[in-house]
């Protein structure tokens, strides 16, 4: 175990998660360098002298001496050119490796994504070996394998001294951009599809949680890449976990019955007609969307709860609660 890091910069630290893990950090003692590009959002989490305004190209000219890297920053869509995500996620990490040489920078915490496991078939108890390393099913995935593969690359050649990746399924918390705000604008538009009668599992994760996670991965973990599987460790059926949110909310659930195999082919075919029109829109149904809500996918902590220390402290319905109270206030 390395000497605790007392100095950390956060990449993404204007975005959901960052802002977490810099409000984290700093009550658990850690001075911190908070980065991002919205200038407004880092004025609410770092004082001037701690903030880095702009975008990760920017950091290779930046000279600060820091311990460690929490890197959050990334393009996260179920839709989009191959570009941005190449830009967004790979380039952007390349940049932060270049950051770190520069600065003699000793730990990097990069945070993956599981949506690496993701296919057409249920999957339970996820080791964070079982990647399929060519997977395609869309532009966020093959980016995250590949800035994963950039790093362990810039360890094994020496640009990286120590290397802890993590890959938090599902965030959620007060705040969150995407997620319930998808699934919510969904069900007031039109229904929510459920599949199987929605007995699939899904695993999400509190946003505090996955924060703690980092944490801990700055001075604990196997520094030589280790890889590490995040999330609340309380997997639901889909139906009772949207159910319990809307009722917080004083909604009716609106679920629409649907076939996984006509939705899958479906989801094809609006991919398809999408990428033919110019500016290729995002689809309204697309195969990764259906591939985290239509099929179970859990993961195993063992590996996060032996070499981290890893123990979930905010339960899943206390995090939805807490959604829910912001949610009605901000109606």
């Amino acid at each position: 175990m390395s000497a605790p890091a007392s100095r950390v910069l956060v990449t993404g630290a204007s975005g959901f998660l960052g802002g977490y893990v810099v409000r984290d950090l700093r009550a658990h003692g850690h001075e911190v360098l908070a980065a991002g590009r919205n200038a407004d959002a880092l004025a609410a989490v770092a004082a001037p002298e701690h903030r880095i305004v702009g975008d990760l190209a920017s950091l290779t000219r930046v000279r600060r001496e820091v311990d460690a890297v929490i890197h959050c920053a990334a393009l996260s869509a179920p839709w989009g050119r191959w570009r941005a995500f190449q830009e967004a996620n790979v380039d952007g990490t390349a940049h932060v490796v270049e950051f770190a040489r520069r600065n003699g920078v000793r730990r990097i915490v990069h945070v993956s994504s599981p949506s690496v496991y993701s296919a057409a078939r249920d999957r339970l108890n996820i080791r964070e070996d079982d990647v399929d390393t060519g997977n395609r099913l869309n532009g966020y995935i093959r980016s995250k394998i590949a800035a994963e593969a950039l790093l362990q690359r810039a360890l094994h050649d020496g640009d990286v001294a120590e290397l802890i990746i993590i890959r938090p399924r599902g965030l959620i918390g007060v705040g969150d951009p995407s997620l319930l705000p998808r699934l919510l604008d969904v069900h007031r538009r039109v229904g929510v599809p459920l599949f199987d009668g929605g007995d699939n599992l899904i695993d999400v994760t509190a946003v505090e949680n996955v924060a703690m996670a980092l944490r801990l991965a700055l001075t604990a973990g196997d520094a030589a890449g280790g890889v590490y599987n995040i999330s609340n460790d309380e997997p639901r059926p889909f139906r009772d976990l949207l159910g319990a949110l809307l009722h917080l909310l004083g909604e009716t659930p609106r679920m629409r019955p649907m076939n996984r195999r006509a939705a899958w082919l479906l989801a094809t075919t609006l991919e398809g007609v999408c990428r033919a029109i110019p500016g290729q829109p995002e689809p309204p149904l697309t195969r990764y969307t259906l591939s985290t809500i239509a099929f179970s996918q859990t993961l195993d902590l063992t590996r996060a709860k032996t070499e981290l220390g890893y123990r979930p402290e905010v339960a899943l319905d206390d995090a939805l609660r807490r959604v829910a109270a912001h949610l009605r206030v901000a109606a």
